[in-house]
């Protein structure tokens, strides 16, 4: 079946046939079982490692027992649990998840620190900006997670930081 939609080839159908935690799983698509990692998981997209490739999946539908995931050109339907989505963000470690630990302010994304916005001692609110960092020719602020004071700032202008680096401290 051809759906000559920009380009999409036919829909194929994928079931989660395992998952062994630390963000891996066992994926069968048409018929073939197969290894994925998992990097990251979002409402809307999934990051992942297949075959060691690396891959971004927009999720373009996502029901109760079914999840149609757009990968480049091919759209596939992948049979799941009704909590697939809470699962696989619990097989992935908090550093993987990207969501912080209790007191560690962490960089989202590799890149340069542009400008520390911050300063040790000062009280900041969840969502407050801590660093600027430039990554691919766009900005990105760093922010708090949770309401705190600064203990410390890891980071100075013009450093280089990569995903999950910690650029701050909160008390």
């Amino acid at each position: 079946m051809e759906l000559g939609i920009g380009g999409l080839k036919e829909l194929r159908k994928a079931e989660i046939v395992q998952t062994a935690g630390r963000g891996t799983l066992t994926i069968k698509i048409d018929g073939n079982s197969y290894e994925v990692t998992l990097l990251k998981v979002a409402t809307s997209e999934i990051e992942f490692i297949l075959k060691n490739k690396y891959y971004r999946a927009k999720v373009i539908q996502s029901e109760t027992h079914e999840t149609t995931l757009l990968i480049h050109t091919n759209l596939i339907a992948i049979r799941t649990h009704p909590g697939m989505q809470e699962i696989l963000k619990r097989s992935l470690s908090v550093d993987e998840r990207g969501e912080g630990g209790d007191k560690d302010v962490k960089s989202q994304i590799p890149g340069r620190v542009v400008n520390v916005v911050a300063q040790e001692g000062l009280s900041v609110k969840k969502g407050d900006p801590i660093v600027v960092l430039e990554s691919m020719k766009m900005q990105v602020a760093v922010k708090a997670h949770r309401d705190g004071i600064i203990k410390q700032i890891k980071v100075a202008q013009g450093d280089t930081v990569a995903r999950y680096d910690i650029v701050a401290i909160l008390d």
